[in-house]
Order: structure tokens, then sequence, then C-alpha cells
């Protein structure tokens, strides 16, 4: 007996850009409830916040940032989860993006991430963390000094779309 029924995908004709635009932050502590669609599944309607701390911008350079998302599918323990991985560039390395890549990764804490992708689509990421950062100067004088920032979550499903009304999101700190 099947679980679920089957779903097609209907081939798009719309273009199709990779790469990130934009990145909104929250603790996940600060995440009250997630409102998901009950008309179309996958989509999230609304985010509550428990105090009026907002999403923080975290501005990227276009072509600096993407994200991932590869299933883990163990056959013989019937379990599966993804793991999410965000991946963002931040030129010109400075004292105060020193500071707020560390108040990031501050005690392992849990992240909402949203990101805005190149079609224009907003994705919401869950319990990601912090797990690493790098880069440094660069060698030559063309490669700049910048900041990498990998952040990752398992999650037992791929990413909601964030389907809000831009009332909505300006609300919560995401400003398109």
């Amino acid at each position: 007996m099947a679980c679920e029924a089957l779903e097609g995908i209907v081939k798009s004709c719309d273009n199709n850009s990779g790469g990130i635009n934009k990145v909104w932050i929250n603790q996940q502590d600060e995440i009250d409830s997630v409102d998901i669609n009950p008309t179309l599944t996958w989509t999230i309607d609304q985010i509550n916040l428990v105090t009026p701390t907002n999403f923080t911008e975290f501005e990227i350079r276009r072509n600096t940032g993407s994200y991932t998302e590869e299933a883990t599918i163990d056959l013989v323990n019937g379990s599966s989860y993804y793991t999410q991985t965000v991946t963002l560039m931040f030129h010109r390395r400075d004292q105060s993006k020193s500071q707020a890549i560390k108040v990031l990764g501050a005690g392992q804490q849990y992240l909402a991430v949203i990101v805005q992708d190149a079609n224009g689509k907003y994705w919401y990421f869950p319990y990601m963390q912090l797990s690493a950062s790098g880069e440094g100067s660069g060698t030559a004088r063309a490669d700049g000094s910048k900041y990498s920032v990998t952040l990752v979550a398992e999650n037992e499903f791929l990413a909601y779309e964030v389907t809000m009304t831009p009332a909505a999101l300006q609300a919560i700190g995401v400003n398109f």
C-alpha cells in the first residue's frame, strides 16, 4: 500500500536563474509559529514572532551566495532527512562583520533563515546553525578580502516557499 498519492511535476516555461539575492536571519527562539497554507501545501503564509525582534538582513553581492538541499535516505532504517546548506560570502573584512559572524555562531544557536533566490522566490530554512566560517585577505590585490559563512540544518522536509504578502514580510523585517 502506498503512503501517499504521487503528484506530477509540470515542465515550466519560465526563465530559471540560480543564486541568492538577499538573506534574512533571526534566532529560531524568536519564531513563535509558522503557518503552513492549508490549500497550497509546502508554502508558508505567515511567520509569527515571539517579540518584535525582526529578521536581520545580511547583504551579499550578486553571485556570492547559494543554498543546497541534499536528501539522506536510509533504506534499511527507514529514516530520511535533508541536509540544507546556505553559503554566503561577505566582501571586505572589518570589525563589524567579524562581530556579526561571531554572534551568528554564539552558543551554536539555532537560526531561522529566509532566502530570496534569483527567481524572486522566498524560502524558509528553520533550525540552521553556523557550521563554518573562513577566507581571509586573498593573495593578489584583485582577490579582495572576504568572509565565507556556511549555515547548515538537518530537517525532515525541503525548504518551504514563503508566500506571505509584502506587508506581512515587511512586518517581520523582510524588505524586498
